[in-house]
């Protein structure tokens, strides 16, 4: 008779005596452990192996296969759960880890070390979106707020960062900053470093990154507009251009300015405190030939235009107009195209006085030459606007031939005038009238011409053609024909 043959798998569950209480998990551990290791080591046991005293086993059939391939298969899937639950707790001691870890923090920046658990925030907190939210639950925004009035420098600097670092991609965070009276706290300090001097660099950089973090939530702009921090965002930006002369600048300090006057202006209420200040729009204006600020500047332009007060302080500030016309002709970035050619139709929509100046500034061609060059929203701002100017062409037209003949108009009639009986009573005052129209038609066609020349000779230098470069008999013919009804718009 043949030995009786033991499962390693059953005397493992058999050896094991029942628990209760918080020893079921390291049971089922241990239990899931051995479970693995049985199965790598050859499944529910050894083989029998024939000897003297029994018979070789029967060989099986294939109805005992089925059975066979259906354990393995339940062997299988008990391993991928074992492999999932290992996985699944590796992560919740990991998390439970953090946990405690951002206790301690939040504990030591509470009652022991300030200046380093200031600095743990702003490590944790810097790529951690999880560990910011947990850091605003546990309670460590307001002792970072109460930092900002320690007199240390170091511990205000950290205290601004680790700020900062909980307010990134996080509304809710930003708002209880806010909420805690960070940014008088943040005013206070830049007053008091200029009480006693030259206020440190350091500091108003982290008070002015905050700014740019805090004012990116629309609930936080109208409290940090009427707080006063405009005018240090403006006064700090002109100082730093000042210094930029010097070769002393900080491009990314420069940046964060602009961004936060940005996004403070796109509220209307912002923008009588920033033209208030005296020579902001003619300091944004003076400072569109830097490249590397153009774009900054033209994006709060074009927020500043969109008052009445902003329209009326651009338009006082002279060549305001030719600038704005020559940043279409110098910059090559389809954004500040776009942006300039905004700012020039909303003010032109807005005052017949603007377009006057603008059509003398020499707007016409170079909005023309954006229609066939510029980007698609440029063509489309620069068409618009040339309607504009093209009606307003039309009125002066109509007014200078009223005003040479006003003495031979009359008022309205009771009953309408045949032209053709009015030509026929006068015969002299109408060559006289003839004269006057194909002199007004000759003016209108020989500005388009000089206009479409004028674009010709951009377009060939942009092209990289030849400076001698001459229009073909063809394109002369063609312009010679042209009037003011060919064009686009």
């Amino acid at each position: 008779m043949a030995r009786f043959q033991q499962n390693n798998l059953g005397s493992v569950v058999l050896d094991h005596q029942p628990t209760t209480g918080a020893g079921n998990f390291k049971l089922w551990s241990t239990c899931r452990r051995k479970i693995i290791n049985t199965i790598k080591c050859g499944g529910g046991g050894f083989r029998h192996r024939p000897t003297a005293q029994s018979p070789a086993p029967e060989k099986p059939n294939s109805r005992s296969d089925v059975p066979q391939k259906k354990k393995s298969e339940k062997l299988s899937e008990l391993l991928r759960m074992s492999e999932l639950l290992e996985q699944e707790e590796e992560e919740v001691n990991k998390k439970v880890e953090m946990l405690e870890e951002l206790k301690r923090v939040v504990k030591r920046l509470q009652y022991d070390d300030v200046l380093g658990g200031a600095k743990e925030v702003r490590r944790l907190a810097k790529e951690d979106s999880g560990a910011r939210c947990t850091l605003a639950l546990l309670g460590a925004i307001p002792p970072l707020v109460a930092v900002l009035d320690s007199g240390d420098v170091d511990s205000q600097i950290a205290g601004l960062y680790a700020l900062l670092n909980l307010g990134i991609g996080n509304d809710t965070n930003k708002a209880a900053i806010v909420k805690a009276g960070a940014v008088h706290k943040m005013l206070d300090l830049i007053k008091c470093d200029q009480d006693d001097g030259e206020p440190n660099h350091d500091v108003c950089a982290g008070v002015i990154a905050n700014f740019l973090g805090l004012s990116a939530l629309d609930s936080n702009k109208p409290i940090i507009g009427s707080s006063g921090a405009i005018k240090f965002l403006v006064k700090f930006l002109v100082k730093m251009f000042k210094n930029s002369v010097n070769g002393e600048v900080n491009s990314q300090v420069i940046q964060d300015c602009l961004r936060a006057l940005y996004n403070l202006s796109l509220l209307a209420s912002n923008v009588p405190p920033m033209i208030e200040i005296d020579e902001f729009v003619r300091f944004l204006l003076a400072t569109l030939g830097d490249m590397e600020v153009s774009d900054r500047i033209l994006s709060i332009l074009s927020n500043v235009v969109s008052t009445p007060e902003g329209r009326k302080a651009v338009s006082g500030v002279r060549d305001s107009f030719q600038i704005l016309v020559d940043v279409l002709s110098w910059s090559d970035s389809p954004n500040c195209q776009e942006q300039a050619t905004y700012i020039l139709m909303v003010m032109a929509h807005k005052s017949y006085r603007d377009r006057v100046i603008m059509i003398e500034s020499g707007v016409t061609s170079s909005l023309l030459e954006l229609t066939l060059l510029g980007s698609t929203l440029a063509q489309k701002r620069a068409s618009r606007l040339l309607e504009i100017l093209s009606v307003d062409k039309g009125k002066q037209v109509s007014e200078t031939f009223v005003g040479s003949t006003g003495a031979n108009v009359s008022a309205p009639q009771c009953r309408s005038v045949d032209s053709r009986s009015l030509r026929s009573t006068d015969p002299a005052k109408d060559s006289e009238d003839d004269r006057i129209m194909s002199d007004e038609s000759k003016a209108v066609k020989h500005l388009v011409q000089q206009s479409l020349h004028s674009n010709m000779r951009r377009i060939a230098k942009r092209a990289n053609l030849p400076q001698d470069f001459v229009p073909s008999e063809h394109f002369r013919s063609l312009t010679s024909m042209s009037t003011s009804k060919s064009l686009p718009f």
